[in-house]
């Protein structure tokens, strides 16, 4: 029996039909993180819609499929969410398998949610494929736990690409709950979340793990502390894609990787 075949036959999934979009988490970068539901998507698309974060290594799974690029990037051109919503109701329409791919999980900061929206308000069928979320992925790959008996009871998910700005998270009230934190879209803005997360009275030694294109052969991380996570990025030249873990769950990976003193 062929792979794919396995697959099959393991998944029972629904049929791939013409007309059909399906939103996919493609995880935190490498194919082995890929669940076995996308894989099969990718071997009976038409078309892929993927972000930046998609690897080739992933769209090398694909096929015959057409690939069109929809990434992202801060401060860059970039095509609009609305221009990527209507392109996909038009591939619908014109009787393509869409699949639409995106890094981590497509409802986790992925605008799955905004997506599926705007199909389901044009009566354009879909089906969620859920993800590795990158956080915690990235997270497990370099032995830092997401929680700990003990040592965290809550950990919270967010975005820093906004961090200072008017309508942006509470920083202050989250370091108040010394619970670990895992910023998505914050290098550019780890500076300021820093300085947020003192004021609001977390330690300035609270350690902090940067994790930069994790899973992938770019893979590199840091360990700093708010007091110094700023100079540290730009001293070894951090650069998106890269999550932010803050809390004292980060002290975990020098003991489970045997470095511990």
């Amino acid at each position: 029996m062929h792979l794919s075949e396995s697959i099959e036959t393991l998944l029972e999934a629904p049929a791939f039909q013409p007309g059909h979009v399906w939103l996919a988490g493609a995880g935190p970068g490498h194919p082995r993180h890929l669940t076995l539901e996308v894989v099969d998507a990718l071997g009976k698309a038409d078309v892929v819609v993927h972000d930046a974060l998609v690897s080739d290594a992933v769209l090398s799974l694909a096929g015959k499929a057409e690939m069109v690029f929809v990434g992202k990037r801060g401060g860059r051109p970039s095509i609009s969410q609305e221009e990527i919503t209507g392109l996909l109701i038009d591939l619908a329409r014109k009787g393509k398998r869409v699949l639409r791919l995106k890094g981590g999980d497509p409802f986790v900061f992925g605008r799955g949610g905004e997506e599926a929206e705007a199909l389901a308000r044009e009566n354009i069928p879909f089906r969620i494929l859920p993800g590795m979320t990158s956080a915690l992925a990235a997270l497990a790959a370099a032995n830092i736990p997401a929680t700990m008996r003990g040592m965290s009871r809550a950990i919270t998910l967010a975005t820093g690409h906004a961090a200072g700005s008017s309508g942006d998270l509470d920083w202050k009230a989250l370091a108040r709950t010394g619970e670990p934190i895992v910023v998505y879209m914050g290098v550019g803005t780890i500076g300021t979340i820093a300085r947020l997360l003192m004021e609001g009275g977390m330690p300035a030694q609270t350690p902090v793990a940067v994790l930069m294109s994790a899973t992938t052969p770019q893979e590199r991380s840091l360990i700093a502390t708010l007091a110094t996570v700023e100079a540290e990025v730009e001293r070894q030249n951090f650069a998106a894609p890269a999550l932010i873990v803050i809390g004292k769950i980060v002290s975990m990976q020098a003991v489970l990787s045997g470095r511990a003193e």
